[in-house]
């Protein structure tokens, strides 16, 4: 669908993508994807992992840039996002899950680089407070602004924000029909909410979710039911051994134990057995001539 006229590009909206140091390449591919689909949006070099977030609020400052989005890395296994409205909040964090690039999914969709996406909510980010913030958030940092100089007029491809099992999805579709149908094209990943802040980057917490686990949590959870699972089989394998060793329990004489066996003939043991009659033993050369003289 094309934009028609021509207008004045007044929203100066644009978004600094960073990460610190120490994610992975799928992170990586994955700030990348979001680059090229926002063409407001703006690098940046990594952040040391011992500065404080509060150096974000400068660089942007640097950068004239209003929105961020932060990829912060720990333990090279866990990934946690900020997007904050700079210089004066709110932000939002969260724990990203389930990634995927555009290079990994190879999916069938395709759009024009640099046109305005469409964004679309659950249901649930107009009933209640803390996902009508987030929702607010969201339009200012993925929308495109009209008429930016790097955009395109087109609007052929639709963000969705999907709220389920207490987790924000995220899609990228193309729209290929007027009638509006869709084919995904990605890249895709999934949201936790973690806490909203007052300001950018920190200050007073506005809402905490009592459902999130940190991943330490639940990777020592994992560890716990392994090792329980291991103490039960140690445990089993103990009794059992116990068990053999433990004498067996002499039972009384049962007078009927005998009533059905069979007598058979004594055999001779292999010991006691007498020579073949007709055997004779043979004698040597040497003995021979002794017998006959």
């Amino acid at each position: 669908m094309a934009e028609s006229g021509a207008g004045r590009w007044s929203n100066k909206e644009r978004v600094l993508i960073l990460s610190s140091r120490g994610i992975s390449y799928r992170t990586r591919h994955l700030m990348q994807d979001l680059r090229t689909l926002m063409p407001h949006a703006r690098p940046d070099t990594k952040m040391d992992r011992k500065d404080k977030l509060f150096i974000i609020n400068e660089i942007c400052e640097m950068k004239n840039c209003n929105k961020c989005l932060y990829f912060e890395a720990k333990k090279k296994q866990d990934l946690y996002l900020w997007i904050a409205n700079v210089p004066h909040g709110p932000s939002a964090k969260f724990l990203v899950q389930n990634v995927h690039t555009l290079a990994e999914l190879k999916m069938t969709g395709n759009c024009l680089k640099g046109s305005r996406p469409l964004l679309s909510f659950h249901p649930i980010f107009d009933q209640e407070p803390q996902y009508q913030l987030l929702k607010e958030l969201f339009i200012q940092t993925f929308s495109t602004p009209r008429y930016h100089p790097k955009s395109q007029p087109f609007v052929d491809h639709i963000f969705t924000f999907t709220i389920t099992d207490g987790r924000i999805w995220f899609r990228n579709y193309q729209i290929i029909e007027e009638d509006g149908s869709l084919v995904e094209i990605g890249p895709r990943f999934v949201l936790q909410l973690i806490k909203i802040f007052q300001g950018s980057f920190g200050g007073q917490t506005l809402y905490e979710n009592p459902a999130y686990r940190s991943p330490n949590l639940h990777r020592r959870s994992l560890r716990n039911v392994a090792a329980a699972h291991f103490t039960e089989r140690r445990n089993v394998k103990e009794a059992q051994r116990l068990l053999r060793g433990r004498e067996l329990q002499a039972l009384p004489h049962d007078p009927t134990q005998a009533v059905f066996d069979t007598p058979a003939p004594p055999r001779p043991s292999p010991t006691t057995t007498s020579p073949h009659p007709h055997y004779k033993k043979k004698l040597h050369k040497r003995q021979r001539l002794r017998m006959k003289q």
